[in-house]
């Protein structure tokens, strides 16, 4: 008998949730960057084995809400903990334990859903009994099914934790096609590749207010499509940071977003790259549904 069922990454931003979610799929269907708040709303990454299939459910990471696109993402992150089956808390044990690490521990708590603990980035540990105060803490504070140390980044000890998975899933059917690797259309996955692209050429200040939109998505021949993206800001002066001098910051990014883009797709296209002002979009609840930031 197999078993199947949805698991939920839970952690901190920064906490590695999107580079787990790719690397235990095979394929980059998350954005990954080191700025905070890259993930926005609920991804999920189907995981098929002979054993059985592993639905995960890549969440916003845990932060207090100050706008309304902020509202929405702690919304996906609560409603993905009350639609799974499993809760796979993720902690990055390079770093100290703060409050936002006890607010994660207390939604799972909360969340009355079996879990366990995943300790990730453990390839930055030099001494890796430094993880043992850590699972101190943690197993004192609540009952996890089994604690896996990982490293997502270099994809060590990551088959322990999807055979720890489906041991703690329910007996059941595949619930996606053995083919399927996920639930966002192609559209969402190239809008993503290129705004991790904006992500990594830009400074501190851009992350928060940037959006991409895929508005045309042309299959022209089998072996080519035509792709228009638009990258939305708050504020004419974000416009010229991204596009560059010269637009040559907008020339970067689109360059590397259609390698990426090419690989996703198995065959050339060509995309061209729009920035946008649309101010304080970020509270506007038309445009995050547009977005398809729903937070659900």
């Amino acid at each position: 008998m197999t078993h199947a069922g949805y698991v939920a990454l839970i952690g901190r931003p920064n906490a590695g949730k999107s580079t787990l979610l790719n690397q235990l799929v095979g394929q980059k269907i998350a954005a990954v960057s080191d700025k905070p708040q890259t993930t926005r709303f609920r991804i999920q990454g189907v995981i098929t084995k002979p054993e059985g299939q592993i639905v995960l459910v890549d969440t916003p990471g845990v932060h207090q809400p100050g706008y309304e696109l902020n509202r929405r993402m702690m919304s996906a992150v609560q409603e993905a903990l009350m639609g799974v089956d499993l809760v796979c808390l993720i902690r990055d044990a390079s770093v100290s334990t703060g409050n936002g690490d006890r607010f994660v521990l207390d939604l799972v708590k909360r969340s009355e859903k079996p879990a366990l603990l995943l300790l990730n980035k453990i390839d930055k540990l030099e001494d890796k009994s430094a993880l043992l105060p850590l699972i101190d803490w943690y197993s004192k504070e609540h009952e996890f099914r089994e604690v896996v140390p990982i490293s997502a980044l270099k994809n060590d000890q990551t088959n322990v934790l999807i055979d720890s998975c489906l041991r703690h899933l329910p007996e059941g059917d595949p619930i996606f096609a053995e083919d399927e690797l996920t639930d966002q259309s192609l559209r969402v996955l190239v809008a993503e590749i290129v705004r991790e692209k904006v992500l990594h050429s830009t400074g501190d200040e851009i992350p928060y207010v940037t959006a991409v939109v895929t508005e045309r998505f042309e299959e022209v021949r089998e072996d080519f499509a035509r792709i228009y993206c638009v990258i939305v800001v708050e504020r004419d002066s974000q416009k010229k940071i991204i596009i560059g001098k010269g637009a040559s910051r907008l020339k970067d990014i689109g360059i590397r977003a259609r390698k990426e883009i090419e690989n996703l797709l198995g065959h050339r296209c060509h995309l061209e790259l729009f920035v946008k002002v649309e101010e304080d979009w970020r509270n506007k609840e038309q445009l995050l549904d547009e977005f398809g930031l729903s937070g659900n």
